[in-house]
């Protein structure tokens, strides 16, 4: 089912209300870690940002060809997060303590991560068609999906105790349960493309659609319903639930901040910076909504 905003367009706000800081060039996941700082990720150069609002940002090495990708705070009062060039998972204390993790599968492509239901965290592995699971003591499962090249790519944990994740290339949203059963939800455009994901304010899992321009919304009865976005061509990236009951999301080509309510009303914010290459998304520690710029900076909207 497709379903078009009641809204003609996204409403170009104007950039003043958006506030860049500086960081290093690369930026790309972030999230919010239990210390009350902004914890980020910079693929380019191999290493882990922090930012408390309003100060200067510190780094933590983890090597040039490590790729760190998605972060997220474990059930362990640590940072997670994904080595997608290295194909390790690495562990961050708020104190900066490092350890990685190798994963069983050479060249599988770590890329999304996310703290599941058991008390352990559960990754994607793109170039291997799996999800994987390890405990916070780094005992790795990995569960087939029975394809290589469906290129799983973001997960969360749902309402219903399982956790879902995209197959960008399979043109699905898929959901494993503890247990790693396997379950399917074709998407109805063809060639959408889902990458990013979260768990809604209303309780479905809300996908972005970067090759088709549309916001989903899968029911946990599997019910598939789509938003066109105004600007197709925007490529959505990643999303996350934020103030106001609403999911927030990155439009990568169309350098907004944008928000959806839950029946589909879009808001669009314009980056101060062109070509900014907004990526990763999160309420941040403030009860503002930040991105994480590629251009090198992240970016907090107040709502």
């Amino acid at each position: 089912m497709t379903h078009d905003p009641t809204t003609p367009g996204a409403s170009a706000v104007d950039p003043a209300h958006v506030r860049e800081y500086a960081v290093a060039p690369g930026a790309y996941g972030v999230t919010t870690g239990p210390d009350g700082a902004l914890w980020f990720t910079v693929v380019e150069s191999g290493r882990i940002g922090r930012l408390v609002p309003g100060g200067e940002p510190s780094y933590v090495d983890v090597g040039p060809d490590s790729g760190p990708t998605i972060i997220t705070p474990g059930p362990d009062g640590a940072l997670w997060f994904t080595q997608y060039r290295a194909h390790r998972i690495g562990r961050l204390t708020v104190d900066g303590s490092l350890t990685e993790f190798d994963l069983p599968t050479p060249s599988c492509g770590p890329y999304g991560i996310a703290a599941g239901p058991d008390g352990a965290l559960w990754f994607t592995e793109t170039a291997a068609g799996r999800i994987g699971r390890i405990t916070t003591d780094g005992d790795v499962t990995e569960y087939s999906l029975g394809t290589t090249d469906g290129f799983p790519s973001a997960i969360t944990a749902g309402a219903d105790g399982g956790m879902w994740f995209t197959l960008n290339q399979g043109n699905a949203v898929g959901r494993v349960g503890t247990d790693g059963g396997v379950t399917m939800f074709p998407l109805p455009t063809a060639g959408a493309a889902p990458v990013g994901l979260t768990l809604g304010p209303d309780g479905a899992l809300w996908y972005t659609a970067i090759a088709s321009g549309q916001i989903g919304r899968v029911g946990t009865d599997g019910a598939v319903t789509e938003f066109d976005l105004p600007d197709r061509a925007a490529r959505p990236h990643a999303i996350t639930a934020g103030p106001g009951g609403a999911v927030w999301f990155t439009e990568w080509a169309g350098n907004r901040l944008c928000s959806m309510t839950t029946d589909g009303v879009v808001t669009g914010h314009d980056l101060p910076t062109p070509d900014s290459e907004p990526h990763g998304v999160t309420t941040g520690p403030d009860g503002a909504v930040w991105v994480a710029l590629e251009s090198g900076a992240l970016a907090r909207l107040a709502v």
